[in-house]
């Protein structure tokens, strides 16, 4: 996991989740160009779980081939959506007010409900056609207000008629969208029965939404609501759920304590320290206290204290690789990037290969800026890059790495890859200009190279 992350301005998207509106744990690290500017959090742990969580939801709808991702993103508040074919967005707020796993995985029902139904596409298309309505009946109304003011009736009639029509448009554009989320909650709780999962989730969780949006919707025009109301929703979500086979099915204890363990985590790396140890105070021995507790700890300064805490989680569990993880990240971020090798070794190894472990274990080799050491890191780094191509800080680990080995050619190429990655052409073009120089011409580097130098600011925004 990542420490925690800098908040970047969140991007505007049609919400689709189950209550409306809502940690970078690891560097962002590997930032493809569709979450640009999200607040994107990275964590293998947490990934892993709700890669476990969406994955039989989105065989069911047949999407198991499309390759959909669920990026989790910073965001205190509860909400879910989808912007396009590839990518499920989850808040940090929405991980942790679920208190089970099957709330979390009825909110991926309901989101691979839009994914499956085409809404994104039907959606654009719709709004494309309100804005040519609203466009005609705009002309439509200067007219009349420009005619009115020549036969002398009032300048003001043309008021009405610009405001009537555009409002008819919203109020039907957002039907529209209520439909959508309608159609959504039946799709979804049609692949969770076809999963053998309950819907009891889904339904607890919008009841308990439902209850805390009462008092702002209780004067709300509820043709203005991009979800229908809550009492409404819940009414027919019950029906549903309830006619499940497995409506009282529960979640498998091993589940709830990797969700619980996921909450934990959430709670001790962006919380304040106040705020994680009233929620898990010392009197709660659990293990997912303890490891909220650990976390807070050294994320605020006490390493000297949080490394018994963290080892004592280790004894608990030897096999749990994130725990070592947890581990070697407080060394390195402490300044002993040379004990945190160890830990980071055996996190590796447990891990079965995973890149944002093995990215940091890179970091943490250079930084004993110790030359036999980045030449090992070399092809950890580039190993873990095959996998997470797009990502700028492995990339900048990998230039110094190449840098401590002497090679500057390949230090320059790795350099403009990651000044690249972060949206930074020119400099990128620089470097990539100087890697070519020092690289044989026509070799893949330099082709590399070539490339960044070739890319236009026009196609590198695109």
């Amino acid at each position: 996991m990542a420490p925690a992350g800098r908040a970047l301005a969140f991007a505007t998207a049609v919400a689709v989740a189950a209550a409306g509106g809502g940690p970078v744990l690891a560097p962002a690290r590997a930032q493809e160009r569709v979450t640009s500017g999200l607040p994107i959090i990275r964590d293998t742990e947490i990934e892993n779980l709700l890669r476990d969580y969406a994955t039989p939801i989105l065989k069911a709808a047949g999407l198991a081939q499309q390759n959909v991702r669920v990026v989790i993103l910073n965001d205190s508040t509860f909400n879910a959506f989808v912007m396009d074919g590839h990518h499920i967005f989850i808040n940090s707020g929405a991980l942790f007010e679920a208190k089970t796993p099957n709330e979390i995985i009825g909110v991926f029902a309901h989101e691979t409900g839009h994914l499956a139904g085409g809404h994104l596409m039907k959606l654009r298309e719709k709004l494309a056609q309100a804005q040519t309505a609203t466009i005609v009946a705009l002309l439509a109304g200067v007219g009349a207000a420009v005619a009115g003011a020549r036969s002398g009736s009032g300048g003001n009639i043309g008021i009405p008629a610009i405001m009537a029509p555009q409002s008819a448009i919203q109020h039907s554009l957002l039907a529209y969208v209520r439909t959508q989320e309608d159609q959504a909650d039946h799709a979804g709780v049609k692949f969770l029965t076809a999963t053998h999962q309950s819907a009891r989730g889904m339904l607890e969780l919008f009841k308990r939404l439902s209850n805390e949006m009462l008092f702002g919707l209780s004067r709300a025009d509820p043709y203005l609501q991009t979800h229908p109301l809550p009492p409404e929703r819940v009414a027919a979500l019950e029906v549903l759920a309830k006619a499940s086979p497995y409506f009282d099915r529960k979640d498998p204890p091993e589940l709830q304590l990797r969700h619980d363990m996921m909450r934990a985590k959430l709670s001790g790396f962006l919380d304040r320290p106040d705020t994680v140890f009233r929620r898990y105070p010392l009197s709660d021995h659990s293990l997912p206290a303890r490891y909220a507790r650990a976390i807070a700890t050294y994320r605020h300064g006490g390493l000297r204290d949080a490394l018994p805490q963290i080892d004592g989680l280790i004894q608990a569990e030897p096999n749990n690789p994130y725990f070592y993880e947890l581990k070697g990240q407080a060394l390195l971020e402490g300044g002993r990037p040379g004990d945190a090798i160890a830990p980071l070794r055996h996190a590796v190894t447990l891990a079965h290969g995973t890149p944002l472990i093995d990215i940091m274990l890179g970091q943490a080799l250079i930084a004993t800026d110790n030359k036999k050491n980045a030449e090992e890191a070399v092809p950890l780094l580039r190993n873990a890059l095959a996998r997470e191509p797009e990502a700028p800080e492995a990339y900048a680990q990998l230039a110094m790495a190449y840098g401590r080995k002497g090679d500057l050619a390949q230090a320059d190429l790795a350099a403009a890859q990651a000044a690249f990655n972060r949206g930074d052409l020119m400099t990128a073009r620089q470097l990539a200009s100087r890697a070519k120089t020092r690289l044989p011409v026509g070799s893949p580097a330099w082709v590399q190279a070539d490339d960044i130098v070739s890319v236009k600011p026009s196609k590198a925004n695109k």
